[in-house]
């Protein structure tokens, strides 16, 4: 009887397809972000796009498991964003939310990710408190915080001698994260705040806080927002004539797209920092070409973000032949990241580094192609851009059970 029953153990064993060591037989990746808002032309559909393109470029499947994407706009507002999420992990059988515009979702998620075992890998929001003291062993970031923005164009404007800075502000977690970093690069070389004003999400007015930001005389107007919110306060920028009087708009957190609605009239000039552009090696040209042939855009730093992202997760299943959240998420952080051909890194607290570039915006008369935009004048490197994990304020949680 014994050996009859090792015998059937055996049998099985050999007969048992891989695909049996992951849940529900498949691997599902959600794609939550902003579809429709102030965000989406930055994400998007595009970043369900990058998500798709990664999948079918590890082949459709792990092992023979396959993958499902699947999608749902969370319209930056938490209370849906943590409705949706709930759903996915207890009913659609959801392993992986990637993309994730918007800190505060981001912040209600993280709570949920944890308690459920699931893994978020965030390409959207910046603030850097994701991979700080709200760190979480589920939790990834695949794109550049506040921190790392700040150690970039204000960084670059101060040591330019622009000493007196005014801010405008999303008035949300990213905002007033990526205001109070910057506000740390500037006086530590030197400079001050001089004024500053708020703005909710989606503000498409911004005269009166202009007219402020104009009277007070500051040499640098810095927008502390993303998006529409962005565009809309360059171009408002430029009516109310703040360029014209000498004064500087500082950009912190601009996306490629932005550009392109902005103009390059309107936009020459401005100093952007990003840990991706389209045209920066031959591995981003490659992804770009096949991304615009379907999108018709070229992507931007969130949508590249989502690409790699999706691409390492599917690495580490395939590793350890798993989809169990404390698993994949341990070996991704030993994985080494290719991040369209250059090296990167995952550390312990979710925090990914690389290089950073700091581009200016060209002029008209020097953009030769479609989209041909930036201008690189520095590199920050990684152990530069991004802090420690000593450094982070994240408490390192035990090994994720």
């Amino acid at each position: 009887m014994r050996n009859f029953l090792l015998a059937t153990v055996a049998a099985v064993a050999i007969s048992t397809p891989a695909w049996a060591d992951f849940t529900d037989n498949k691997i599902v990746v959600g794609v939550l972000g902003d579809q429709s808002g102030v965000v989406s032309d930055v994400g998007g559909p595009g970043s369900i796009l990058a998500a798709n393109m990664a999948v079918e470029d590890f082949g459709g499947s792990v092992d023979g498991t396959p993958v499902e994407i699947i999608s749902a706009d969370h319209q930056n507002k938490p209370d849906v964003g943590s409705a949706i999420a709930r759903e996915w992990f207890d009913r659609k059988g959801v392993d992986v939310i990637v993309d994730l515009p918007h800190s505060g979702v981001v912040f209600s998620l993280m709570a949920i990710a944890t308690e459920k075992k699931k893994s978020l890998m965030v390409s959207g929001a910046a603030s850097f408190e994701i991979t700080g003291k709200s760190c979480s062993p589920y939790v990834t970031h695949w794109t550049d915080d506040t921190y790392s923005l700040a150690q970039g164009t204000a960084a670059a404007l101060a040591d330019q001698g622009l000493k007196s800075w005014f801010f405008l502000t999303a008035d949300y977690s990213f905002g007033t994260d990526l205001e109070k970093d910057a506000t740390n690069v500037v006086k530590a070389r030197g400079g001050e705040v001089v004024g500053g004003a708020r703005h909710p999400l989606g503000t498409t007015d911004f005269s009166a806080l202009l007219l402020r930001a104009r009277s007070s005389k500051a040499q640098v107007v810095a927008l502390a927002s993303a998006g529409a919110d962005t565009v809309n306060a360059i171009k408002q920028a430029g009516q109310f004539g703040i360029m014209r009087g000498g004064q500087k708009v500082a950009a912190l957190h601009a996306f490629v797209t932005d550009i392109n609605s902005v103009g390059l009239e309107a936009a020459q000039g401005l100093i952007v920092t990003t840990g991706f552009y389209w045209d920066e090696s031959d591995g981003t040209r490659a992804f770009a070409k096949r991304f615009f042939d379907k999108h018709g855009r070229m992507p931007t730093r969130e949508q590249a973000g989502v690409y790699t992202s999706v691409l390492h997760y599917l690495k580490a299943a395939k590793a350890t032949h798993s989809d169990d959240a404390a698993i994949v998420n341990a070996e991704m952080r030993q994985l080494p990241v290719d991040k369209f051909g250059k090296p990167a890194k995952v550390q312990d607290n979710g925090r990914v580094t690389y290089d950073l570039g700091v581009y200016r915006v060209k002029a008209p008369s020097e953009s030769h192609v479609p989209w041909d935009f930036y201008e690189r004048l520095a590199t920050i490197p990684a152990d530069k851009a991004f802090k420690t994990v000593d450094q982070s304020g994240c408490a390192i949680p035990a090994k994720a059970q």
